[in-house]
């Protein structure tokens, strides 16, 4: 679970409310029309194997670069009705608990709020608003390719039209920082720069994007002869969002944590044995089946 102190988390939450632009980018402004998402199998410069193949040639490095990023935009600037109305509701939910602040709730609280807090928070409000926003938390294991992990989102399940059945909504509050690599190349980190800081989109289209971003990460390190992490890896990245997960209500999350930090005390309370009565229970009376009363003094 990502925490984090006061100051880092109302840096967050300021960073994000003070500019609709930087918060949901291209999704903010994008059209309606037709939406086609580009087929993973059908990237031109964007397959895996062509990041493999290119060389350090300079002409092929602008036009898979370019290509990327033609890509990038136009899977962003596509958008829905649904994706467009969700979007709003998320703005003002994060505007309102900027302006409202946040109290965290942790098991070790965290002044000013965290990360996790902060979901609560986004997922309360859009309930509020009458849509059906609750709390997910992807786990995967650890196999020869990727490691284990586990990721926390929120995802918005629509039912409203009824011809096109069931519509998945991720949102993702720090989805660019999913993505940002410290040793990143300048194209790299171009293409980041175009990436909201905040994700509000069918999963289609995270998939989609997930696949262009992590075949430009592999491109990156292979240029800067460097290894990639697992944890950079495609596979990696999907499980995040598109793997298995358990999904829960952020009130009952928090209503589990009180439960189990109940137990836990009560547990310790048991544990505590006074060398005053040690050893008593151990000795019951054969004819009572009860231990004898001592007094203490």
């Amino acid at each position: 679970m990502e925490r984090q102190d006061s100051d880092d988390i109302m840096k967050f939450i300021d960073g994000m409310a003070s500019s609709d632009d930087v918060l949901f980018g291209f999704l903010d402004v994008g059209n309606h029309s037709p939406e086609v998402y580009p087929d993973s199998g059908s990237f031109t410069a964007g397959e895996e194997s062509d990041a493999d193949a290119a060389g350090c040639n300079s002409e092929e490095n602008k036009t898979f670069w370019h290509e990327q990023e033609q890509l990038l935009q136009a899977t962003l600037y596509r958008t829905s009705s649904i994706e467009t109305k969700i979007r709003q509701a998320v703005k003002q939910a994060l505007k309102d608990v900027r302006s409202e602040g946040t109290q965290c709730v942790c098991r070790r609280p965290v002044n000013g709020g965290c990360r996790s807090c902060l979901r609560g928070e986004v997922s309360r409000r859009l309930q509020d608003a009458g849509y059906d926003c609750v709390s997910y938390k992807s786990k995967w294991r650890s196999n020869h390719e990727i490691p284990a992990g586990e990721h926390e989102y929120l995802e918005i399940v629509d039912q409203s039209g009824s011809k096109k059945g069931e519509i998945r909504v991720v949102i993702e509050l720090s989805f660019k920082a999913e993505f940002e690599m410290a040793r990143g190349s300048e194209e790299y980190k171009r293409l980041i720069r175009i990436l909201p800081e905040v994700y509000v989109g069918k999963t289609e289209r995270l998939k989609t994007l997930i696949k262009i971003l992590c075949t430009a990460a592999k491109k990156c390190m292979k240029d800067k002869k460097m290894h990639m992490g697992p944890w950079r890896k495609h596979k990696y990245m999907q499980a995040k969002w598109l793997g298995t997960c358990e999904r829960k209500s952020m009130k009952l999350v928090s209503e589990t944590e009180i439960e189990e930090e109940e137990e836990d005390r009560v547990a310790k309370v048991k544990q505590r044995v006074s060398m005053l009565n040690y050893g008593i229970f151990d000795n019951l009376s054969a004819g009572m089946g009860r231990p004898a009363a001592v007094a203490v003094v």
